[in-house]
């Protein structure tokens, strides 16, 4: 197991490689949750995630004959980024090998780092079989994303840095996959601060320890906007410590951590992707652990594809009643189309996009179908935009 003196060591070894990121309190998300929240912004690093901190430590601890050999892993993206920077920086030649369901963001950033991007397997275990099988072919050494005591280590310099700013904390609410970041922070906040609760927390589909402290559960899997945390096994050594140490593990729905990656864009000004925002959405779907506490939250990650984010901003306004999607039964005359956007507009929505059918989506041939979406400025306005429009046309919300 590792200890406060290996993250210790890992700090001084990576310092000027990685940053020492802001740590930072939040107002909106302490209004909003009714939490003192801080937020560790880690994912302004050079990579834009924590997990070059591990990478940085395993490769700066490699022989010279290990740097000859060159590395390879298996990642979903960011761990394969923060091999190929520091394999870069130490002129070591880096193998990454990602499943195919790999945001094209993160294989884009990945290669432009220097590294040989495969894409190979549907899951994160099919591309981890590819890679061990290349390893002993190609007799690369290969770089576990979590399951590897050097690479534990230096993630866990993420709350050395967190807990030398912050000042006191009650909660450190951290995401789990492969346990690697949350096994290191966890012996480094064990020893810096003993009585805080540590709390992991795992999406839906990919939640083994659910049933925490007891045995792991194999989930079931499948699709997730939270692909970084995507691991149907949490590994060997980061599990035994997160039996010692972690106070308990939360599990989250996929809509908890949509609505915390827009959150974190409106309220804390910040870009984060769906692993990184996991922290934030246990704190939405469980407030009563973590009201009138001091609870330190990880922005891990902001390697988000472009279209999802804003797919993820878009899902959030319709489901927080911010946009409203209309469907209205109209009659096929002039003036018609002028006196919904007028009524909309004296009411004070904004029309976002119309689109108006004749020929097949009405039974009569006088009347039309329109369906228009709106921006409102919250549910509120919402229902008497809609109740307006409802006192002149057939309404009914899309």
């Amino acid at each position: 197991m590792i200890t406060f003196e290996d993250i210790r060591a890992a700090a001084q070894r990576i310092k000027g490689r990685v940053l020492h990121t802001p740590t930072v309190p939040c107002q909106t998300l302490s209004r909003v949750t009714g939490a003192d929240i801080v937020l560790k912004l880690d994912n302004l690093q050079a990579v834009g995630s924590f997990k070059e901190r591990g990478a940085a430590n395993k490769l700066a601890l490699l022989t010279e004959r290990e740097r000859e050999r060159g590395v390879i892993t298996v990642s979903a993206g960011n761990h394969a980024q923060g091999v190929a920077r520091h394999a870069a920086m130490l002129g070591i030649d880096a193998v990454i090998v990602m499943p195919r369901f790999t945001p094209v963001a993160k294989v884009t950033r990945t290669a432009a780092w220097g590294a040989r991007v495969i894409l190979e397997g549907d899951n994160f275990a099919e591309a981890t079989a590819h890679a061990n099988a290349l390893c002993q072919r190609e007799g690369r050494v290969f770089v576990h994303p979590y399951d590897d005591p050097e690479v534990m280590a230096g993630q866990g310099t993420f709350a050395l840095e967190l807990l030398e700013d912050a000042g006191p904390l009650d909660t450190f609410v951290c995401p789990i996959g492969g346990g690697g970041l949350l096994s290191g922070c966890a012996v480094a906040a064990r020893a810096m601060r003993p009585e805080m609760d540590i709390i992991g927390v795992q999406v839906e589909n990919f939640s083994s320890l659910a049933g925490f402290p007891g045995d792991e559960v194999m989930p079931s899997g499948g699709a997730t906007i939270a692909e970084g945390i995507a691991v149907l096994q949490i590994g060997r050594q980061p599990l035994e410590v997160i039996r010692e140490h972690v106070s308990n593990v939360l599990v989250v729905p996929e809509s908890a951590i949509e609505t915390a990656i827009t959150m974190l864009a409106e309220g804390a000004k910040q870009v984060s992707e769906g692993a990184g925002a996991t922290a934030l959405a246990a704190v939405l779907t469980y407030p009563e652990l973590f009201r009138d506490r001091r609870v330190a939250l990880p922005i891990t990650g902001g390697n988000i594809d472009s279209r999802i984010l804003a797919n993820t901003l878009l899902r959030s306004l319709l489901r927080d009643g911010r946009l409203l999607c209309l469907k209205m039964e109209i009659p096929d005359r002039p003036g018609v189309l002028a006196d919904i956007s007028r009524k909309i507009g004296d009411a004070g929505g904004n029309i976002i996009e119309v689109s108006h059918q004749r020929l097949f989506t009405t039974p009569s041939v006088q009347a039309a179908e329109l369906e228009v979406m709106i921006e409102a400025r919250d549910p509120e306005h919402a229902r008497m935009l809609e109740a307006e429009l409802a006192k002149t046309y057939i309404v009914r919300r899309a």
